[in-house]
């Protein structure tokens, strides 16, 4: 009977921890669209009489959601990192790179089941010099993958969509090509999860809710790496990550 009773209680922990989980991503995921709406916005009330205490109070309410959404995935058992990238692009970061804006406008597929954030993230990303292309599902950006798999230098892809996963997307795409850089960008993820995909491959992370320079500057890195890695370290052999 005892081990019944402990069967039972460990069983609605663990629906509670997978449905505490489930509510953090989203929320998180909430936060991201908020912030990005926030923030453009700003951009066309700047100025504006009576704006600026406005959008204070909406920059200090997102602050403060975000704290909450923190303890939520803390207790959920997600990671602390708000951002990771390969150890082996890390390696050939140059500060100094980052800030440049590469000038072949390199091809970024952005995949995301939330329309406003795809709309967002797109606007973003076009605004600081790239070609985007979004899909709304694993299957969708597959299927622009099959067709033209060396058209994008670079894959934004969330975790949590439904019927076909970020991690399996990730392996379907190396599937197809395997140097294709991918970052994932997440508002929750368990910390054994992301280190078994860092372990697999992935060039980034990224967790929700981030500001849009935070994105940017990022992506930016991250094609800053891929260049000097493809530069220094074409004569080494391990896990190929540039496409």
């Amino acid at each position: 009977m005892d081990s019944d009773n402990k069967s039972t209680r460990k069983t609605r922990k663990s629906v509670s921890k997978e449905s505490l989980s489930k509510a953090t991503s989203e929320l998180n995921n909430l936060l991201q669209i908020i912030s990005g709406t926030s923030a453009e916005i700003g951009n066309l009330w700047e100025g504006q009489e009576g704006s600026e205490q406005y959008l204070s109070m909406l920059r200090s309410s997102i602050d403060r959601a975000e704290a909450v959404a923190a303890q939520l995935a803390e207790q959920a058992g997600g990671t602390d990192e708000r951002m990771l990238m390969h150890p082996e692009l890390a390696t050939f970061l140059k500060p100094k790179a980052i800030t440049e804006i590469p000038r072949a406008k390199p091809t970024i597929l952005v995949v995301d089941d939330e329309p406003m954030a795809l709309v967002l993230i797109k606007r973003l990303l076009g605004e600081a010099g790239y070609q985007v292309v979004t899909a709304q599902s694993g299957f969708e950006a597959l299927d622009f993958f099959r067709r033209q798999p060396h058209a994008f230098q670079l894959i934004l892809l969330d975790l949590n969509m439904p019927f076909m996963d970020g991690e399996e997307t990730f392996q379907r795409l190396r599937e197809i090509r395997a140097d294709v850089p991918v970052v994932l960008c997440t508002g929750f993820i368990q910390r054994d999860r992301l280190d078994r995909l860092m372990n697999a491959g992935i060039a980034g992370f990224l967790r929700k809710p981030l500001a849009p320079d935070e994105i940017v500057d990022h992506v930016q890195s991250v094609f800053a790496s891929l260049k000097y890695s493809q530069t220094d370290g074409a004569s080494q052999e391990g896990t190929p990550l540039a496409g």
